[in-house]
């Protein structure tokens, strides 16, 4: 057997270090269940006094656990596909940027927009 044909630690397009296998995937969901529980534990327990101190946690963890997801579940990396997966995660953070920026943008004006300044004035409305 040729050298070529020995050399079974290549995917489809010749990266190596993309091994699907259950110890992969085993310590993947290890680690999301215990990205997921902390927040859990953080919310429930009451553990930090301030909410934005804690939402700012909780987004941390959630970050984190994309980037476990996806690579231990969707097995993307740089080089993975000639640099095309990077390409569209960029993509994808930019869009998700954008959506949630524009969002909170929106809500914030739409509640400073919507609520009275004083009683006074909602007695003076007509």
């Amino acid at each position: 057997m040729s050298a070529a044909h020995d050399d079974h630690d290549h995917d489809a397009d010749g990266v190596g270090d993309l091994h699907i296998s259950a110890k992969g995937y085993l310590t993947g969901f290890i680690l999301s269940v215990i990205l997921t529980a902390i927040p859990f534990w953080l919310v429930m327990g009451n553990v930090f006094q301030r909410p934005g101190l804690t939402a700012f946690v909780i987004l941390g963890f959630a970050a984190v656990q994309i980037v476990v997801h996806m690579i231990y579940f969707l097995h993307l990396n740089a080089r993975s596909q000639g640099g095309w997966n990077m390409l569209a995660l960029i993509f994808t953070v930019v869009l998700v940027v954008i959506t949630l920026s524009g969002s909170l943008w929106v809500m914030f004006h739409l509640n400073h927009n919507m609520m009275p300044a004083s009683m006074h004035e909602m007695r003076n409305a007509p």
